[in-house]
């Protein structure tokens, strides 16, 4: 479960009857266009570009509870998207095996039982739920003049302009049998100042933490970021001024939108980096579960990088943190 107020708890397996969540907290009387949140939703959907996997879903989104004539309830907002075209064949092998870099090893040790069809549970197919509830609080921030935006920066090693860039980089390494990560940016504008906490629930750590939980992210930071630490604090100071709207507001933002933990009314910027997606259409050695070494064949439909879907899930995400914090500083006030 992610947030306080704002709650969300997802559920199901990568090839189980669906996956689903329960969200709550959503003030009472939003409007919801549900038309746009399925285009949002689509955003993430396979089978849009030639490096992402053929699996077939179509993700149309079924609103259980919480919504009735176009408007939020303030009751849980209970939806469902099911599984139309899972493969469990494709996954045999795999029970009997442990995949390098998945969560097959772990969530056995961890469990002493796991789901190996499409990774069951620790499969990305479970993002579709953050992206339901996501695109549900993208649109009432986008109320509160919050706007939420994501680009592709890099690919593997390349730095790239645009979404269309990716695909000539991932069909290279997927003609190879491999995959490619890369770095997502994320901008939050219109961000009021106060939001987040002083010490253990510091805005960006509640972004980190929600960013991290993404499958495949393996790095995280805001602002100048780590390109802060090769650079002198004079450098890096964003030197506060009064704007001629008589607001007060920081000449530059190295911060990336957050001091102390607090936003400070500048845009929040931050980078995400996600690791190449695990599985490769080549022979992989691996062991058993025995411990015996075996060579695992390529099987199954998969991404060669996964960069152009993971967009509504960051933007999600951070609409997420977002809200509940805004939820949190209400009742903050008197």
């Amino acid at each position: 479960m992610i947030g306080k107020i704002l709650t969300l708890t997802t559920f199901g397996e990568s090839h189980g009857p669906a996956m689903g969540g329960v969200m709550d907290g959503v003030p009472a009387g939003v409007d919801i266009d549900l038309e746009a949140l399925q285009r949002f939703v689509d955003r993430r959907r396979t089978g849009q570009s030639a490096c992402s996997s053929t699996r077939d879903e179509r993700d149309r989104v079924e609103v259980l509870s919480g919504i009735w004539q176009g408007k939020t309830l303030g009751t849980p907002i209970g939806f469902i998207v099911r599984n139309t075209d899972a493969r469990s064949g494709d996954y045999e092998d795999i029970a009997r095996c442990y995949r390098p870099n998945h969560a097959d090893y772990t969530w056995q040790a961890k469990y002493g039982i796991r789901d190996p069809r499409g990774g069951g549970r620790a499969s990305a197919r479970e993002t579709v739920a953050r992206v339901v509830a996501g695109g549900i609080a993208m649109q009432v921030l986008d109320k509160l003049g919050i706007i939420i935006e994501s680009a592709i920066k890099q690919v593997g090693p390349c730095v790239v302009e645009t979404a269309a860039d990716v695909e000539p980089l991932a069909a290279e390494a997927a003609r190879c049998g491999d995959t490619l990560g890369g770095v997502v940016a994320c901008t939050v504008k219109g961000v009021p100042a106060g939001l987040g906490e002083p010490v253990y629930g510091k805005l960006h750590a509640q972004l980190a933490s929600a960013m991290m939980s993404i499958p495949s992210v393996h790095g995280f930071d805001y602002g100048d970021g780590f390109d802060m630490a090769a650079k002198r604090g004079s450098e890096v100071m964003d030197v506060f001024e009064k704007r001629e709207d008589g607001t007060i507001g920081t000449r530059s933002n190295h911060s990336g939108g957050i001091q102390g933990g607090i936003s400070n009314g500048e845009d929040i910027t931050m980078r995400i980096a996600f690791k190449p997606v695990p599985t490769l259409m080549r022979p992989v050695p691996t062991v058993d579960r025995e411990g015996n070494p075996v060579t695992l064949q390529p099987r199954g439909r998969h991404d060669a990088c996964v960069l152009p879907r993971v967009l509504p899930i960051v933007e999600s995400m951070a609409a997420l943190v977002i809200l509940d914090n805004y939820l949190i500083k209400k009742t903050n006030v008197l």
